[in-house]
């Protein structure tokens, strides 16, 4: 149901987006059409990718490695484990997401996917190296990191205790 709210929600902004540039810049309007082609193509490999990849590695996650250090049992350390997991996953959502919902159905608790999710958002490794010091500073960079390096292990235990 989640995902069919979603995506109301999306083409409805799509479609009022469209309407506003038709009646604003409808000179212009070529142009956003070759824009959101030239995207929806180069995102169409990438999302096909991060699918099919989904499906195989759901199959491949080991269901025991994942019970024991992200399921039950795991405890505080597997916020700990999954916060770590979280940080040195790269790439986008495509990845992240299809890692965690493999990762849920293998059997981890809904406290470790969040402190998973949360530790992608917040510190993925890959992000910071490309963007966040170049762009931001090392300085910035620290000081952000040092206050943010509770808050997945904290979310998880949130969303340990609420479900």
């Amino acid at each position: 149901m989640n995902i069919l709210i979603g995506s109301v929600i999306i083409w409805a902004g799509a479609l009022w987006a469209l309407a506003r540039v038709r009646r604003d810049h409808a000179s212009e309007l070529r142009t956003v059409w070759t824009i959101s082609l030239d995207t929806f193509v180069f995102m169409l490999p990438r999302l096909m990718l991060g699918l099919i990849s989904a499906g195989f590695l759901a199959l491949l996650l080991p269901e025991a490695f994942v019970q024991r250090f992200l399921g039950d049992s795991a405890g505080f350390a597997g916020l700990l484990i999954a916060s770590v997991f979280g940080a040195l996953t790269p790439g986008g959502p495509f990845v992240a997401f299809a890692i965690g919902a493999s990762a849920l159905k293998a059997g981890a608790t809904f406290g470790a996917l969040t402190a998973y999710v949360t530790a992608w958002c917040i510190y993925s490794i890959l992000r910071i190296m490309s963007y966040e010091v170049p762009m931001m500073g090392g300085r910035f960079t620290r000081v952000r990191l040092l206050y943010s390096l509770p808050v997945p292990v904290v979310l998880g235990l949130v969303a340990q205790a609420v479900m």
